[in-house]
């Protein structure tokens, strides 16, 4: 299994979250599905960038190219949220060409 490559040392901005993924304004249909399929909200989004965190080594990456910016890769992963459910979600990262950082790109809930 080929996990993400450094894996260990991702940046994950909080804005992500709180500005677009976990924010009824930007997308209420990610907002409504992060809570109702585990249980994180605006409130709690420290324990779902951690949950991400710690579970990343666990699951394959697929390399999806380079689009000019750098590598990217996706990772599905199956997290058990603040609610006790598990559900799936996707993971986008690029391997950023100009600062060197393997950022989360996007994230949402995996139908």
């Amino acid at each position: 299994m080929d996990i993400l490559p450094r894996a260990n040392e991702v940046v994950i901005p909080i804005r992500k979250f709180t500005e677009y993924a976990l924010s009824s304004k930007k997308d209420p249909d990610k907002t409504i599905a992060f809570k109702r399929a585990l249980g994180y909200n605006k409130s709690n989004v420290d324990k779902l960038i951690e949950n991400i965190r710690q579970n990343l080594p666990n699951f394959p990456a697929i390399y999806k190219g380079n689009k000019g910016f750098g590598s990217v890769y996706e990772v599905v992963m199956e997290l058990t949220g603040e609610n006790g459910k598990k559900a799936k979600i996707l993971t986008g990262w690029v391997d950023d060409a100009q600062n060197g950082e393997m950022r989360l790109t996007t994230v949402h809930i995996d139908d």
